[in-house]
């Protein structure tokens, strides 16, 4: 009986462990994945402050760009929530650093 129980708790045990790392593993990944598109999400938020966005909102809003093209960058929520998302990640990232 003792030993069922034991069984039963170090496969419980077992599962969590493997469970967290394969689960800290890829945010290790992603992680890295993160800090290497900085330079590119740097370029996307000085696309989306600078006159090159405002020029192509006012070329959509014409409708002068082609019904197919996929314009989710025109988009300011879009834009705006994954720069923000970033700048929160960043200071996550960061805090746990400094612990």
């Amino acid at each position: 009986m003792k030993e069922q129980r034991a069984i039963e708790r170090i496969s419980q045990m077992e599962e969590i462990l493997d469970r967290a790392s394969s689960v800290m593993a890829e945010l290790e990944k992603n992680l890295s994945e993160l800090e290497s598109l900085q330079p590119d999400i740097q370029k996307l938020e000085a696309y989306y402050t600078g006159k090159d966005w405002k020029a192509d909102f006012r070329l959509d809003g014409q409708g002068k760009l082609p019904k197919d093209l996929k314009r989710g960058v025109l988009s300011e929520d879009a834009v705006y929530d994954l720069l923000e998302k970033n700048k929160e990640l960043l200071d996550l990232v960061k805090k746990d650093g400094e612990a």
